[in-house]
């Protein structure tokens, strides 16, 4: 008998061996072992539970005699049953009549229909001295053999197991690596190449570009959301760059910026005839975008009409020409950005709530300048070493005007940064800036409070005819817009500025309802 139990044990240690190239398939690893458990020796029922990390909770892995119901109510407090104190004590359990056993709690209520004594023993599944899980199983040899024998070879069977495990997790764990190496990698040689990466080490800025590693290589739509000039065009062309589109088009488009009765058909396209004008057929951007990455900008200021054509093409991917009735598919990924509070905007109903839910799909807050103050240094070395190439002659500020610099509020984020530096490197007659040569420039540059003061030891910045320098930049905007008919982007071109940064002066000075009264009045004349 002892012969016998003794070949059978070997034969079924080397069948379990065998199956050592599926563990990178964990589930169908484990229930290979279970199912020559059953084949071979007398097992009814079994049950591999692991422990898992993320709810700290022991679950059923895999299985055999089980239900799909029955296994799914298998999940346990890391101390609850024979199956928790196995898993905390790390030793193994013997119950010879679970009729008889308080602490078995048959969650699975696999056994209920089992009338006469059923024996269940539980060992530890281990690795390194570390506990992963629990092994238990009703009786593999039957009554004729001790429970002594059961427990020495299932020992021996969870010590297979763990070998499993543990070379999972080492294949998981280089998996990762190699995923993070080669983001690196990628993030390096874009670098080199001069090509868009994200400046800044803060923890604010790490964690942005720990979600942009996350979601570029995959289809979800991304919505970016922060302040004017906080760098969300560069964000959305990393993500384009960081995914499998990459090499295909990147299209941007500024919402604000095209005229609400533009906007349909420079998105979408247009058949000829489609309006005065239209002499010939034109695809949209959406269709320019096939295959690659359309980035929507200022998407709060998209008009309702609009939204609902978006939000097909964001679910269906299908969309129709202006003035055409043929139904055009389009595979494209969307970035959004806003500076606005588009959750706001939809309880107000100035935006659809549909639309809000399908863009949030993966939001992303990209945090300003004077919340990564520690950012700044590096930002000012990288906009030094951008405008040097450009204009042949580089720039280096004194300890004092670094400390100013820091101290500064930044209202306009990385893009007055970028700004002031190739005006500093224009105006600068040497090298060197100092405190004195800077500050006129930063008290041009009002914080979002409407004004900027920063202390250090007594130093404070103040804005020099701040109100005068107001009055006179609101004077010439509103002349603009009075010269070309209150139409912004003919003011904005008048000014030699873009037509975001019209709109941005706009609102800053209250002009928005006085261009809406003059709008209303050219429409009824």
């Amino acid at each position: 008998m002892t012969l016998l139990l003794g070949n059978l044990k070997l034969q079924v240690l080397s069948s379990i061996c065998q199956i050592i190239d599926t563990a990178l398939d964990l589930e169908k690893a484990l229930s290979e072992v279970l199912r020559i458990l059953s084949e071979s020796l007398s097992m009814k029922r079994a049950t591999i539970t692991l422990a898992d990390p993320d709810n700290e909770r022991l679950a059923i892995t895999a299985s055999h005699g089980l239900t799909r119901e029955e296994r799914q109510r298998g999940v346990y407090e890391l101390d609850e049953g024979v199956t928790g104190l196995i898993f905390q004590t790390g030793k193994p359990y013997v119950v010879p009549d679970i009729r008889r056993e308080p602490l078995f709690l048959d969650k699975t209520g696999s056994r209920h229909l089992e009338r006469g004594r059923v024996s269940f023993i539980g060992v530890p599944i281990t690795s390194h001295g570390r506990c992963l899980g629990v092994l238990n199983v009703d009786r593999l040899f039957g009554d004729e053999v001790a429970f002594e024998e059961d427990l020495s070879f299932l020992t021996v069977v969870a010590t297979l197991i763990g070998q499993f495990l543990s070379l999972n997790e080492k294949i998981k764990a280089r998996e990762e690596a190699l995923v993070r190496e080669n983001m690196s990698l990628r993030s390096q040689i874009t670098r080199e190449q001069r090509g868009p990466y994200i400046v800044g080490k803060s923890l604010a800025m790490q964690d942005v570009e720990h979600q942009v590693s996350k979601v570029a290589p995959t289809k979800a739509t991304v919505l970016l959301l922060g302040e004017s000039g906080t760098g969300k065009t560069l964000i959305a062309r990393v993500i384009h760059e960081l995914s499998g589109r990459k090499g295909k088009s990147f299209m941007k488009v500024n919402c604000a910026s095209i005229p609400e009765n533009l906007l349909e058909s420079e998105l979408f396209g247009y058949e000829r005839g489609a309006f005065t004008g239209a002499v010939g057929s034109k695809p949209g951007r959406f269709e320019d975008a096939h295959e690659g990455t359309i980035f929507l900008d200022e998407i709060g200021e998209l008009p309702l009409g609009i939204q609902a054509k978006l939000l097909r093409v964001l679910q269906d991917k299908e969309f129709e020409r202006l003035g055409s009735n043929t139904t055009r598919k389009v595979d494209v990924r969307v970035v959004a950005a806003t500076n606005r509070d588009l959750g706001e905007l939809a309880e107000r109903g100035a935006f659809r709530p549909d639309l809000f839910y399908r863009l949030s799909v993966f939001p992303v807050q990209v945090p300003p300048l004077r919340q990564r103050k520690e950012d700044i240094p590096v930002l000012l070395n990288h906009f030094i070493d951008k405008v040097a190439r450009e204009y042949n002659r580089t720039v280096t500020f004194t300890p004092r005007a670094l400390s100013d610099l820091t101290l500064y509020d930044w209202p306009g984020n990385v893009r007055e940064m970028e700004n002031l530096i190739e005006r500093l490197v224009i105006m600068s007659d040497g090298e060197r800036v100092d405190a004195t040569f800077l500050k006129p420039y930063l008290s041009q540059n009002p914080s979002a409070q409407g004004g900027m003061q920063a202390e250090r030891g007594g130093h404070q910045l103040r804005p020099s005819g701040l109100s005068s320098l107001k009055a006179m930049e609101r004077s010439e905007v509103l002349a603009a817009l009075r010269r070309n008919g209150w139409v912004q982007y003919k003011a904005a071109e008048d000014l030699g500025i873009t037509p975001r940064q019209i709109g941005y002066r706009i609102k800053k000075y209250g002009l928005d309802q006085m261009l809406e009264q003059e709008a209303a009045t050219h429409t009824r004349r």
